[in-house]
């Protein structure tokens, strides 16, 4: 006969939107960390050198110590900390001055487009870097996740201005517009509750058709490069073909490449859609405690019912 619990029986009361937007931030961040230790790297590399990535080690190319984050979370936090100084609101300039503060920081870590669109913002004091093909980078993707939560409940024009104001900062390019605007979109139908295959439906599928190249369906994407085209291919196979958080940022990660960026998207969307106990409490522990403090602040801040 079979022998069930009543806590077995009891049915689980659903995910809040706090919960769902504290295990985006805490997923971007562990993913983040898990990412950085095999940036750069093949999966063949990966795989002689380590095996099967899945714990937060550190090291990598950048030397870092176990659960130290990098540009894909320092930045997501330097933008949160400027849209709650403006009262909820992004501004492209207070944007881009948060952002020229992290820079002269010296952080761990900086992305090309990144350093010379800053630096052109130092020179001339405008806020917006000046179109270019060559900017459809995943700079201004990696960081949006505060956007997401700021803009929670506001209608699409008001959602595409905010997206804009602070991915043009440094990336102002069609391309990394496009997969800005989707990933928003995703984490608020993700915070909503909505499953794999209404975000899919609803965002994923839109954003192939406007822009073909996003189609990630042909082929795996292993060894993702900084373009944002590869990076969603990556993300997308990884969030769509896994069943949990832990085997979706493993999954990821081990495919090499621009793995921090790779797994602090995919960290974000994943936790949106599991939830904070689905991340493993190892990654937890090691986790740098000042980012997980300032993530676990920022998550709650920034929704726009706690503001």
């Amino acid at each position: 006969m079979l022998n069930l619990s009543c806590a077995a029986l009891r049915p689980q009361a659903p995910l809040t939107v706090e919960a769902r937007a504290l295990a985006a931030y805490l997923g971007l961040a562990v993913g983040d960390a898990l990412g950085a230790t095999v940036e750069f790297l093949t999966p063949k590399e990966i795989q002689l050198q380590i095996g099967v990535h899945r714990n937060l080690t550190g090291g990598g190319w950048l030397k870092l110590r176990p659960g130290v984050v990098t540009d894909d979370t320092t930045m997501s936090l330097a933008l949160g900390d400027a849209i709650l100084a403006c009262q909820g609101q992004v501004e492209p300039l207070a944007a881009a001055q948060a952002f020229d503060r992290w820079m002269r920081g010296k952080p761990v870590d900086i992305g090309n487009t990144v350093r010379r669109n800053l630096v052109r913002f130092r020179q001339t004091g405008e806020p917006h870097a000046l179109p270019s093909e060559h900017d459809a980078g995943n700079g201004a993707a990696m960081r949006l996740l505060p956007v997401a939560l700021a803009t929670l409940g506001q209608d699409a024009d008001s959602v595409r201005a905010a997206v804009h104001a602070q991915a043009h900062v440094t990336h102002h390019n069609a391309l990394s517009d496009a997969a800005c605007e989707t990933l928003v979109a995703m984490v608020h139908d993700l915070l909503a509750g909505a499953d794999k295959k209404t975000v899919l439906q609803r965002h994923v599928q839109p954003l192939v058709q406007q822009y073909p190249l996003f189609a990630f369906r042909c082929r795996r994407c292993d060894n993702p490069s900084g373009y944002i085209v590869d990076t969603l291919h990556a993300v997308f196979q990884a969030f769509f073909d896994t069943d949990g958080l832990e085997d979706c940022l493993v999954d990821v990660v081990n495919r090499g490449g621009d793995a921090d960026t790779t797994g602090a998207i995919a960290g974000m969307l994943a936790g949106a859609h599991y939830g904070p106990k689905a991340i493993p409490r190892r990654w937890l522990a090691v986790l740098d405690a000042k980012t997980r403090t300032a993530c676990e602040t920022q998550a709650w801040l920034l929704l726009p019912m706690h503001r």
